[in-house]
Formats: structure tokens, C-alpha cells, sequence
């Protein structure tokens, strides 16, 4: 009978003077629910399972509480006192396995949240990842773009969206992400190897990024969000619903993001780097007093127009041929149980990638007297069917075990972790076969807290098995044949990681961990012209699996007024792919070949933040980042970023009663020459970028919002990133953008 109890934990959270606080979020993450504080400070949560619970107390301004409670079934009474802090809100991080304060892992974890994301005026969400230290981004124009973490791109890089691996053809950089910035609460980024969290293609890092939150226990909401862009005179509509009881929870958001071409600081803008994308999310929780559960659904549509330079000018936003269509589904979902202090997750996620180019122009034509639907009528009765059509379907799996504590200081884990995957071709191209992958990895990991230190280990061990289909495909007079694979590639990884406290003020992380990743369908079959990167591509078969070593440390000095911190890492590689220009000519194309070499990454990031007393409401941030990458040949690797310092001058304030929580920054980017360069890229120039921002909580009588102004590239600069898929094309990046948005919570 005791494991239905309705068990309820209450209490009252206070400053250090006893005042109560009001509008305090306490939010148990295993469970997926919250609430927050009353005018008097009391809160309320009920139906809570046995066992051991973590729950987090945060409001801003102050400093970020967790604390673990042992439930057995009867109430209890927390009380909890919150200590102001001015430079820092300390926050769960869910990425890494023990979800724990970033001021208590072990691991240094990168985190943004979404109202940060959008204050940066990006149009995707990849274009604001860049944004975070040690991330960049390989783009095409302003709707395509690949994560780039200290160095590292691609298959590299793990992405998890909903607590699921993201699976989108990503070897590819001619398409992006597939996720829409609206409907996620916050990104974290694992700089560095994560496979022993998340298996093969984590040898680089993971971005993870997690989705919005439910509504506070017995809460309501309607949600209307609008973002207007002036260089690409975008739109982006969101509606939202949010409502939740003590055991029931859902949510709705629908998101339309409709771009035109984007302006080059000249005022010409660069034909068919339009996009339009249509998003929709869903989600329903339960939790009862031993069991929780999350369900969620996620839609992607996008058209994707592949520019072909500068060439006519206009306002719409329907791509012209030639353009790719995608489609992603995501389906996922999260179970917890719990057995007195041991608890059982258990993860599961469905993903259905649909990807279309069309690439035969067919008479269509971009007259300024045509509206967008009419070009959008013309463009659906002109079109034949996809030159390329490839189905991914994957179904993964992620079990964790956490044993029944030891004691408070040592926390276990075991998981198992897997994936099935199938592709078909559909299209009369082809970029890669048919093919079957399969992973299963195991892994245990322990974590060991005494005082202000920690340590971290772990171990796993993974199989990839891949089996690829024979086709030949004939192009004009030549005949291109993909052979059929049937590979196996095995691997052990292994992590340890220790935090500490050595000085007053001073936190000191050391993590070395290993990492590999098992070559790609592209890397191993790819024989044709890659019409997304204008290169005829032949594979390798003989491939062998990508491992590295990876050392980090991180040094952290905070008090009241001033925080400095410097990042160091080296990361060798072993057999690390790439692709290499052969000198011949295929098909009009120049031919490269995927071969291997050892390779080495070394850099990091070192800056500060000032808010000097008495005047905490100013901040100064600054930074630099740099990333050196070697083959053991003494090349250059490619698609490195360019060393860049960034500073942030940023401003808090109230004004009277009409602005609440208010900002204003200015922030001042100079990104250095790129002439560290591979053998098939060019040098490419330093630029200075300005940009400015502002917003806050807005009360105009009993209308309430928050809104937002932010200009990207104040001055209108001319400048390349050398990461930009144009460079090549002599194509400038965006000029100055106007962002203007609006936010109601109803």
C-alpha cells in the first residue's frame, strides 16, 4: 500500500533576512513537473515517488539550490533559504549522466538557454549555437549550417534532441539541423569526447539540446511569440499551450519560419538562399508515486533553396530548383522507475528522415510582380519528382540503471545503449546505398563527492555492425557501382575526471577520456558527384575506425565581482578521415577521395567577466578562442575556425514600472586571419563584427511581454567566415540585420 501513498513535500523558501520569495521554481527533472512559489513563498509538490528525489530550487538572482530528499512515503516539511547571486545562475545539467549543478560535475559543460539563443538575433538555432564558446558553425547562407565544436564537424558530432540521438543523414553540410529554436528550454555542449555517455560519433562533443518544460502543477498557459528579421524580411510565428494538473501534462507549440534570400552589405542578395520551415511539437507527461513517463512528438518541414551565387533579385520566400525538401520526425519516449533509492530509466526514440533534392530547372522564373503563393502554385506544377530521395528510419534505445546509493557520496550507473537504422533510395541518384546499421554499447560509470571534490570514471564497450546493398547507377556513359559491404568495427572507451578545490574561490577540472567514431555510409561507398559540394567523391572500404585521447583542463576563479577562467585541451586522433584532391576529373568534377592520417587539435578558450561593485547592474565579459589542427604530416586540417576574441559590454535595469528584468549590450567580435589552411583551402581575411541588443519585461496597463531588439552586424561589414560553404564562390555573409520580437505568456 505505501508505494500509491500520496506522498507531498512542502515548505517555504526565504533570503537571508526571511523574506519569502515569490515565483521560485522547484522542479524535479526526473519527474518532468514543477511548481513555484506562492506571494508568501510556500510551494507544494504531491504524488512523489519512494526513494531518493532531486529537486532544484531557482530564481534569479540567486543562487541555484538542489537537494535530495529520501521519500518514504510520508510528508515532509523543506525549507529552504536561497543566497543572492549577482554573476551566475547555477544550473542542472542534464547532458551528463548524475545531473548535477554545473559548479558540482565534474565535467565543464557549456549551457544556453532559449531566451539567450534568441536574444543573439539569429534566424536557426545553429546560427545561434556559434554564439557559445569553443562552438561554430560550417553555413550555407542563413538557413544551412553544421555544428562545429573545437574543430571537429559532422559525423563528429553527436546531436540529442528530446533525449534522443538525432539521426539526419548528417553527414551531409548541405542541410542543417533539422530543429527549430522555438519549443527548447535550454543547449548543452559536451566540449570534447562524450563516447562513453553516448557511444560512436561522439568522438568530438555532443550538443544537447532539451525541450521546453511543462507547465507548473495546476497551471495553464497560451503562448504567442513573434520574430520579425529585416535582411531576409523573415517571420517567425510560434503558438504555444501548455496545461498540467498533479499528474497529467501537455503541451502544443506550432512554428512557422519563412526567410527570402539574404542581403549581402552591397544590397544585393544571394538568389535562392531563401527557406521556409514549419514546425510542430507535442507532449504529454504522467507521473504517479513510483512511475514517470514523457511522451513527445516533433515535426520538422523545411524548403531549402541551394543558391548558385548572386543572379535575380526578390522578396520570395519559395525556393526555386534547385532546393531539397526534408522532412524529420521525432518521436521519443522517457520512462522512469523507481525502486526505493535505485531507479531504472528507460529511453526510446523513433526518427524518420525524409530527404529530397530537385535539382532540374524547369522554365521557372522569379518576376517581381508574382506574390508567393502564386510562386508557390508555379513552383508545385513545374517540379518533377526528386532527383534524390533517401528514407532514414531509426529506432534507439538508452537504458540506465542507478544503484541503490552506497552511500550519499558515491552515486553508479550501468546502461546499455543502441540503435537500429535502415536507408532506401528512392531517386534516380544516389549519394549512398541501401543500407542496415546496427549499435549496441554497455557502460558503467561512477561518481564519488566528498567536500568540494569529485571524481568521475567509467568504461564501455560498443559493436557497429553495417551491411550495404550492390547498385549500379549509370550517368551518361559512365557507370557508377557501389559495392556490397558487410562490416564490424568494435571499440573500448574509457573516461576519468577529477574536481577540486585547492584555493579559496578556485575550481580545478582534469578530464582525459577516449573516443571513436566508426566511418560513415559516405566515407566507405560514396563513387558519383556530390552536387552539394560540387566534388565527385569516391569511398574507401577499408576504413578503420577513428579513436582519440582527449586532455582538458579547466580553471575557474570566482568571487563576488569577478570570474576568470582558462580551458586547455589536446586531442589526438588516430586514422583520422578526410578527403583528398586526387587531381583528376570525373564527370565535370574534381575527383577526391576519402583516405586517413593521424591528426592532432590543440586550443582552448581563456576570459573573464566583471561586474564591479557598486555598480553589479554592468557587465563586461571577454573571451578568446583559439584552435590549431594538424595532420601528423604537418598539413593543416580543414574547416578549422579562425581565432576570434568576443566582448560583451551588457547592462541590467528597471524602468519604473513599465520595464522589468531589462537589458542592453553591445558586443564587439573580431575575428582574426584564417592562415592555417588545408592544401584545398585558401586564407582567409580578419573582420570585426558590432552588434547591439536590447529588451526586458514590458507592462503597458494589463498588457504584459517580453520583447527584444537586436542588430547583427551594426557597421554592415564585408567579411567571409572561413567556415562558410560561399567562401569558395567569393559570396559575403549576411549584412546588418534588424531583429524585432515579441513574447506573451497568457
Amino acid at each position: 500500500m505505501s508505494s500509491f501513498a500520496q506522498t507531498t513535500v512542502t515548505g517555504t523558501i526565504t533570503d537571508i533576512d526571511n523574506n519569502p520569495l515569490f515565483g521560485v521554481e522547484v522542479y524535479a527533472s526526473d519527474l518532468h513537473r514543477g511548481t513555484i512559489t506562492d506571494e508568501h513563498g510556500r510551494y507544494e509538490l504531491t504524488n512523489l515517488p519512494n526513494g531518493s528525489v532531486k529537486l532544484s530550487f531557482s530564481y534569479l538572482g540567486f543562487q541555484t539550490l538542489t537537494k535530495k530528499l529520501n521519500i518514504t512515503g510520508k510528508p515532509l516539511v523543506v525549507n529552504i533559504l536561497l543566497k543572492e547571486s549577482i554573476y551566475t545562475i547555477d544550473e542542472v545539467i542534464i547532458s551528463t549522466p548524475f545531473n548535477k549543478l554545473q559548479s558540482e560535475n565534474v565535467m565543464k559543460v557549456e549551457r544556453m538557454t532559449a531566451a539567450a539563443l534568441k536574444r543573439t538575433g539569429a534566424p536557426t538555432l545553429i546560427n545561434g549555437l556559434a554564439s557559445i564558446s569553443g562552438v561554430s558553425q560550417i553555413s550555407t547562407g542563413a538557413s544551412i549550417g553544421k555544428p562545429v565544436i573545437r574543430g571537429l564537424s559532422g559525423n563528429r558530432v553527436l546531436v540529442y534532441a528530446q533525449g534522443v540521438r538525432l539521426e539526419n543523414q548528417q553527414f551531409g553540410d548541405e542541410h542543417g539541423l533539422g530543429i527549430s529554436d522555438e519549443g527548447i528550454e535550454s543547449i548543452e555542449v559536451i566540449k570534447g569526447p562524450a563516447s562513453l555517455l553516448y557511444g560512436s560519433d561522439a568522438l568530438g562533443g555532443v550538443i544537447y539540446i532539451n525541450p521546453e518544460k511543462f507547465a507548473t502543477a495546476n497551471q495553464s498557459s497560451f503562448l504567442f511569440g513573434q520574430r520579425y528579421f529585416s535582411n531576409t524580411l523573415g517571420s517567425n510565428t510560434s503558438l504555444g499551450y501548455k496545461k498540467s494538473t498533479d499528474r497529467w501534462k501537455f503541451l502544443a507549440r506550432a512554428t512557422a519560419n519563412n526567410h527570402s534570400d539574404y542581403k549581402v552589405p552591397s544590397g544585393e542578395k544571394v538568389t535562392n538562399t531563401r527557406f521556409r520551415e514549419q514546425d510542430f511539437k507535442l507532449g504529454l507527461g504522467y507521473n504517479s508515486t513510483n512511475y514517470s513517463s514523457e511522451i513527445r512528438y516533433n515535426f520538422n518541414g523545411s524548403l531549402l533553396g541551394i543558391t548558385e551565387g548572386i543572379g535575380a533579385q526578390s522578396n520570395y520566400t519559395t525556393p526555386m530548383e534547385p532546393y531539397q525538401q526534408i522532412d524529420n520526425h521525432i518521436f521519443s519516449m522517457h520512462n522512469h522507475f523507481f525502486f526505493g533509492n535505485s531507479k531504472l530509466d528507460v529511453d526510446l526514440g523513433y526518427l524518420y528522415n525524409d530527404r529530397n533534392e530537385f535539382e532540374e530547372e524547369h522554365g521557372h522564373d522569379d518576376h517581381d510582380d508574382h506574390d508567393d503563393d502564386e510562386d508557390h502554385d508555379e513552383h508545385d506544377e513545374d517540379h518533377e519528382g526528386p532527383a534524390l530521395r533517401m528514407k532514414l528510419k531509426t529506432f534507439n534505445y538508452n537504458i540506465k540503471y542507478h544503484l541503490a546509493r552506497f552511500s550519499n557520496e558515491v552515486d553508479v550507473i550501468f546502461g546499455l545503449q543502441g540503435m537500429h537504422q535502415t536507408n532506401k533510395n528512392f531517386g534516380e541518384e544516389l549519394l549512398i546505398p541501401d543500407a542496415k546499421i546496427n549499435d549496441v554499447g554497455m557502460f558503467g560509470t561512477v561518481n564519488y563527492s566528498w567536500n568540494s571534490s569529485s571524481i568521475q570514471a567509467g568504461i564501455r564497450f560498443d559493436n557497429r555492425s553495417l551491411m550495404t546493398e550492390y547498385h549500379e547507377v549509370v550517368h551518361e556513359t559512365e557507370v557508377h557501382v557501389f559495392e556490397a559491404l558487410d562490416k564490424d568495427y568494435n571499440s573500448f572507451t574509457a573516461s576519468l575526471g577529477y574536481k577540486f578545490a585547492p584555493f579559496k574561490n578556485t575550481t580545478i577540472r582534469i578530464n582525459a577520456a577516449t573516443g571513436f567514431r566508426a566511418p560513415n555510409l559516405a566515407e566507405l561507398t560514396s563513387n558519383g558527384v556530390h552536387h552539394g559540394t560540387n566534388r565527385f567523391e569516391l569511398g574507401n572500404a577499408n576504413l578503420e575506425t577513428e579513436k582519440n585521447i582527449q586532455a582538458d583542463l579547466a580553471i575557474e576563479y570566482q568571487t563576488e565581482h569577478l570570474e576568470l577562467f582558462v580551458n586547455a585541451f589536446h586531442n589526438t586522433l588516430n586514422d583520422y578521415i578526410y578527403l583528398s584532391p586526387t587531381g583528376a576529373v570525373e564527370d565535370g568534377a574534381p575527383v577526391y577521395n576519402y583516405t586517413q592520417n593521424n591528426a592532432k587539435l590543440y586550443g582552448g578558450e581563456i576570459g573573464f567577466h566583471l561586474h564591479p561593485h557598486p555598480v553589479d547592474w554592468l557587465h563586461l565579459q571577454s573571451s578568446y578562442e583559439m584552435v590549431i589542427g594538424k595532420q601528423s604530416n604537418g598539413d593543416y586540417l580543414p574547416l578549422i575556425p579562425a581565432n576570434i576574441i568576443k566582448n560583451t559590454l551588457r547592462t541590467e535595469f528597471d524602468i519604473k514600472n513599465w520595464l522589468q528584468n531589462g537589458y542592453a549590450t553591445l558586443s564587439l567580435n573580431s575575428t582574426f586571419t584564417q592562415k592555417n589552411v588545408s592544401q584545398f583551402e585558401t586564407n582567409t581575411s580578419s573582420y570585426n563584427l558590432v552588434d547591439l541588443g536590447f529588451g526586458g519585461a514590458i507592462s503597458l496597463g494589463e498588457l504584459k511581454f517580453n520583447g527584444s531588439l537586436s542588430i547583427t552586424n551594426l557597421l554592415d561589414t564585408n567579411y567571409i567566415n572561413h567556415l562558410s560553404r560561399l567562401k569558395s564562390d567569393g559570396i559575403l555573409n549576411s549584412g546588418r540585420n534588424i531583429v524585432l520580437g515579441v513574447n506573451f505568456n497568457i
